[in-house]
């Protein structure tokens, strides 16, 4: 019995070490899924637009990326492919009643607003999968609407990405998505 008593502790010494060496082996390894979502990772700012009309409030939440020098469209955001319009987390839009947005019938909810610029148009995406991280795991199955709207060239570059809407007239507003030498205008008519 004695001759066990003296092998515990360092039994427990031993375990304590190994456990020790498995915990620093870990620390300052980076995750290898995409699916960030600690405020640090995040490389942009939030930024949120809003639009209100009667008793409908649409409201935008996206990560703001910067031009920095940058061609965006075409070749930092490659034509024909999905993007997650911003930065960080997938831009979602809410919409508390329903709309028509480019004459699509849009019902009250949250979506993910995704996006597949071209040259001269570009797919808008809704997509019912909520807080995704970028467009990693995004997946046709879940899109609620998708349609094509043109681009317009700009004169000066944008230099924050940026999403607004633009006054509320006769019933009617826009979601304006720029960056770069890009505008796009998604007609937006409140019921």
């Amino acid at each position: 019995m004695a001759s066990l008593n003296k092998i515990k502790p360092i039994y427990i010494f031993v375990a304590l070490i190994t456990a020790s060496s498995l915990l620093l082996s870990c620390v300052g390894r980076k995750s290898e899924s995409p699916k960030f979502t600690s405020s640090e990772n995040r490389k942009s700012g939030i930024a949120i637009a809003s639009v209100s009309h009667e008793n409908t409030y649409i409201k935008v939440v996206y990560g703001q990326p910067y031009r920095k020098g940058r061609t965006i469209f075409g070749d930092w955001e490659p034509y024909g492919e999905v993007w997650r319009t911003g930065a960080n987390e997938a831009t979602e839009i809410t919409i508390t009643n329903t709309i028509l947005m480019n004459n699509e019938a849009i019902e009250a909810g949250t979506y993910s607003l995704f996006t597949i610029p071209y040259e001269d148009h570009w797919t808008i995406i809704l997509n019912n999968a909520l807080g995704q991280w970028g467009a990693f795991d995004y997946n046709t199955n879940f899109d609620y609407k998708r349609f094509d709207v043109p681009t317009i060239p700009l004169n000066n570059h944008v230099e924050a990405f940026s999403i607004s809407f633009s006054e509320v007239q006769s019933s009617m507003t826009s979601l304006i998505l720029e960056w770069d030498v890009i505008r796009v205008e998604i007609p937006i008519r409140f019921y």
